[in-house]
């Protein structure tokens, strides 16, 4: 057989060997390995009948039904799994996936958490929303750098004073030992004259009970989880703060997800955000009006007590201003400048 006869069969043979292998060998046709399903673990402070809880509760059945039961969600209320203070760092180390914090109470950690928690600051939901707005950057960033990924944000209706006796000044809670949760609530007990004292929501009862606390302040969605009328008689609402919740998730868990499913989870973020804003604006009545059907007294604040607490919350944000960094002192003149 000639050279050009033993080439030309050489060659046919190889083109044909070449269009046998090329439909398994081209990517565009090799299927996509599917995404196993994961269960998520999901760590809340609060109980079930709390809205903050049943907003995550809609969210997290939401996921479970929109990833067609690729990502599932098993919630952990009431701090049945971890405590308020240890769910960020749970989150962070992995312990959990996802968690929900108040976020003023992390004021130690970062000066720019406890920026909602500043009283008399904020005063409706309107503003609420407007701090929530120019903080969000920020926040998202912070928890960036520490493998977080910021989900929603909800905020907790407005606060007031829960004691034996009215509050009609500032002076009434001088010398009481006051229930803190935050920097903020505990600097708040200390420029008033009160001693201050970290108790988690969960153990109010019994801190009331035992003499360890006889005041604090707080929203009405509290004192309803707490049965606040077995243990205070007064509940004199003040605006005071409408400190947020904010639910973040591992970054890590969530960039093993597929894009077509971090996209969901981000769009059913965004309707818990949404959602939660009018469950806060209800509870806020609904609550108020449960602790008056219990027997408390929902007192009027008095002009003295609002001119008082507006003295004292001056102060403070002038004090945090020196804490907050350029960050914070951004955010209040952004803020100020449009209120």
């Amino acid at each position: 057989m000639s050279f050009t006869r033993r080439a030309a069969i050489a060659g046919a043979a190889a083109v044909s060997t070449a269009q046998a292998q090329t439909p398994a060998q081209t990517p565009a046709q090799t299927p996509a390995p599917a995404q196993a399903p994961v269960r998520w673990q999901f760590a809340l402070a609060y109980p079930d009948g709390n809205f903050h809880t049943r907003n995550a509760r809609v969210f997290s059945d939401a996921i479970e039904t929109a990833t067609a039961g690729r990502v599932s969600v098993q919630m952990h209320s009431n701090g049945s799994l971890l405590a308020l203070p240890a769910i960020k760092r749970g989150v962070q180390q992995g312990q959990v996936q996802l968690g929900e914090i108040l976020l003023s109470a992390y004021g130690n950690e970062d000066p720019f958490f406890e920026i909602d928690g500043i009283p008399q600051l904020v005063r409706s939901f309107d503003e609420a929303r407007r701090l929530a707005e120019l903080t969000r950057p920020f926040i998202e960033a912070r928890f960036a750098r520490q493998g977080l990924t910021l989900l929603y944000m909800v905020p907790w209706p407005f606060s007031g004073f829960y004691t034996q006796a009215p509050i009609d000044t500032i002076e009434a809670l001088r010398g009481t030992r006051f229930r803190t949760f935050s920097v903020m609530t505990n600097r708040f007990a200390t420029l008033v004259g009160a001693t201050p004292t970290l108790v988690q929501a969960a153990e109010l009862p019994q801190a009331f009970a035992t003499g360890v606390v006889n005041a604090m302040v707080t929203s009405a969605t509290t004192g309803v989880d707490s049965s606040a009328w077995d243990y205070a008689r007064v509940f004199t609402p003040v605006g005071f703060t409408f400190t947020k919740n904010a639910t973040l998730m591992s970054r890590r868990a969530f960039d093993a997800l597929t894009p077509a499913d971090q996209a969901t989870i981000r769009r059913l973020s965004t309707e818990a955000e949404t959602r939660g804003w009018g469950m806060a604006a209800e509870a806020a009545t609904v609550n108020q009006n449960i602790l008056a059907q219990r027997g408390m007294n929902v007192a009027t604040p008095t002009p003295a007590l609002m001119q008082a607490l507006d003295r004292v919350s001056n102060e403070m944000v002038t004090e945090w201003l020196t804490r907050g960094g350029e960050d914070g002192a951004r955010v209040i003149a952004q803020y100020r400048a449009r209120s």
